[in-house]
């Protein structure tokens, strides 16, 4: 069978391509940052397409063109530098299932989500339950899916945060310790779309994918921590005050590209919990339980450092951002200062005005650079390659400088192996 698959690079596409992949189906995978996935998956074809401008439907027509279904992955939690939620979600949707109808589509599998509870009104949801709402009367051929919390061995969003909060040292803070929630086995979800696909699933099924107990939030994190190896934790009540300040932090870091789970939508739908309207009674399978999935793939070493590493990564680019911008305007502030010094090492009067002026500049602008997801790797590079330089021509100037007391030359090392660090774990999936 042929299949397209859009968001094939995320958490689920990504699970969906490898497990469709071997069973021999023919693959076409989309999404727009496709890098990556092309080379761990080469034997699928990818196309680097931005789903949110497929709002016209022919523009869909060249991607359906000899396809026999559609495996719908591709969404978004929040608008944002990266994200618009409505055109993806719904327009772009809208667009899709005329097209489908016209290029005679077989099926079209839906990865969607619970739209009613506490958050329905959020634009996540709204744009899913009118998109899921217009699939059914399109007259394309479907099948609906709304998995729980999706746990799996790799990780993304909330099922990250869960491992970030489960490997915090001493306690575990917490928001909504006692808010009930499903999970679904990510390897279930793949499942469930295999089973569409070969149909041991009726078309026209609306199913929710959840494993079949209902724990707390409290639970989940405890569990994962016994799954990393790690003593059991005190919870932390984090009140609503901090909680809510830290969500509009992170939706203000979102229009700068980075997409945290703990934005205002995420954590609204979690505080009403994340549980399914109905039971499992019409899947083909028995969904595995969250200690079946955890134990299905033991915890090492490196599943401990991305989970402790998780919640320093905002840290340590922060810290940098700030660095470099306090740096530069700090010499800005004492301008006269600055450039008197170079003065004093030999270069021109002329010359350190405008090394002074330049530098500084440099300096503001890798930090500003850092703190947006977009430019954050050569914001980077380049805070490496001008420390470098800062130092080559300090050794060369001021040799002296090495020997300062306040470790003038002998910090700047740390500052570039931090950065260093960052560039080894900006990557999201």
């Amino acid at each position: 069978m042929r299949v397209l698959i859009l968001g094939g690079n995320g958490l689920i596409g990504s699970a969906v391509a490898h497990a469709l992949a071997r069973r021999g189906h023919e693959l076409l995978a989309i999404g727009r940052d496709i890098a990556v996935a092309s080379r761990r998956m080469p034997g699928v074809d990818w196309r680097r397409v931005d789903i949110a401008r497929l709002t016209d439907v022919k523009a869909w027509l060249p991607l359906l063109q000899g396809m026999d279904a559609v495996v719908n992955c591709a969404g978004a939690l929040q608008d944002g530098a990266r994200d618009d939620v409505r055109a993806l979600q719904e327009t772009a949707m809208l667009a899709l299932y005329q097209a489908s109808v016209a290029s005679g589509i077989k099926l079209m599998v839906q990865i969607s989500a619970r739209t009613d509870g506490i958050a329905a009104a959020t634009e996540f949801l709204a744009t899913k339950r009118l998109a899921d709402e217009a699939l059914t009367r399109s007259g394309v051929p479907f099948v609906i899916l709304r998995p729980a919390l999706v746990i799996g061995r790799n990780c993304y969003g909330g099922s990250s945060l869960l491992r970030a909060l489960a490997a915090f040292p001493l306690v575990t803070p917490l928001v909504n310790a006692n808010s009930p929630i499903e999970v679904a086995a990510l390897d279930d979800v793949t499942l469930a779309v295999i089973h569409a696909l070969d149909n041991g699933i009726p078309t026209g099924s609306d199913l929710h994918v959840a494993a079949p107990q209902i724990f707390t939030l409290a639970q989940i994190v405890a569990r994962h921590r016994a799954w990393l190896g790690l003593p059991a934790a005190s919870v932390l009540a984090v009140p609503m005050f901090a909680a809510s300040a830290v969500s509009r932090l992170a939706d203000w870091l979102g229009w700068l590209g980075w997409r945290s789970p703990l934005r205002s939508t995420a954590m609204l739908s979690a505080s009403g919990g994340i549980t399914s309207a109905a039971g499992n009674v019409n899947l083909p399978f028995t969904p595995r339980s969250l200690d079946e999935t955890l134990d299905a793939q033991p915890a090492g070493a490196q599943d401990l450092w991305f989970a402790r590493l998780y919640l320093l990564k905002p840290l340590i680019i922060g810290t940098l951002s700030l660095f470099w911008i306090v740096s530069g305007v700090m010499s800005l502030a004492l301008f006269k200062a600055s450039s008197a010094h170079l003065a004093e090492v030999g270069v021109s009067s002329a010359g350190a005005i405008l090394l002074t002026l330049a530098t500084s500049l440099a300096d503001i602008g890798l930090g500003l650079a850092a703190a947006a997801r977009r430019t954050v790797r050569p914001a980077l590079l380049g805070m490496i390659g001008l420390s470098i330089c800062y130092l080559a021509t300090a050794s060369i100037l001021e040799p002296s400088l090495w020997l300062d007391p306040l470790g003038v030359l002998v910090k700047v090392v740390p500052q570039i192996v931090l950065a260093v660090v960052a560039l080894a774990i900006i990557e999201e999936r």
